[in-house]
């Protein structure tokens, strides 16, 4: 199940902390943060540069629509508990800052996604209220990594440090299934911008996933 996180500030919310990341002179600023900042600003970048999906090579199969199509609503999901997460008060810096560098890298990876779909004619979905390839359900469940609705309802209420501890424990099986779905799409697409993307993913998020884990083994006990 997708949550119904309303992503209408999406831009601006990756706009702004793409202005925001490279000011701070924090020590505790991790290195998968810039690592993230760093990778959105190109991406950024590169779709400014192709607004209309010019660039992107019309050569394309199956694999690499579902893996636009999955991919992109599998970056919703992360964008908006990255946002939940930012909501809350007493949140630990770190664990702040890479909320901040996920939505600075998946936002700018969804629009390219989205123009992959419109440089292939394609809709974003592969048929009315269907997702082809995807497996939702709650983090025990679904081999896509997903978090179901009672996950997401638990990091909705939860504050302070128990907050970050979900977030954490929650977006490493959110990275875990994307890396499945990112190495499958390396393997078996032909379009060659959405076989990089897919290589994109798996760097940054691996490196990110061992990041989050230092961060929960650094995460002061629950009282």
């Amino acid at each position: 199940m997708i949550r119904s996180t309303t992503l209408a500030p999406l831009a601006l919310a990756s706009a702004l902390v793409l202005a925001g990341c490279g000011t701070t002179g924090d020590e505790s600023t991790s290195g998968v943060s810039g690592a993230a900042t760093s990778t959105a600003t190109a991406t950024a970048s590169a779709t400014s540069a192709s607004p209309s999906g010019a660039g992107i090579s019309a050569e394309h199969n199956d694999q690499d629509l579902m893996f636009a199509r999955a991919m992109r609503v599998h970056h919703e999901q992360a964008v908006a508990m990255s946002q939940t997460l930012l909501a809350k008060q007493s949140i630990p810096e770190e664990v702040r800052q890479l909320a901040e560098g996920v939505i600075a890298a998946q936002g700018p990876e969804i629009e390219q996604m989205d123009r992959m779909l419109q440089a292939w004619d394609a809709s974003a979905t592969a048929e009315p209220g269907g997702m082809e390839g995807m497996d939702h359900g709650s983090m025990d469940g679904g081999s896509d990594g997903m978090i179901g609705e009672e996950d997401l309802d638990r990091l909705e209420s939860a504050q302070g440090t128990e907050a970050a501890r979900l977030y954490l424990e929650q977006m490493t099986v959110h990275h875990e299934g994307a890396i499945d779905m990112a190495r499958q799409q390396a393997t078996d697409g032909a379009n060659p911008e959405a076989i990089e993307l897919a290589e994109d993913v798996v760097a940054a998020q691996e490196a990110e996933i061992a990041e989050m884990d230092r961060m929960l083994q650094e995460l002061p006990a629950e009282s």
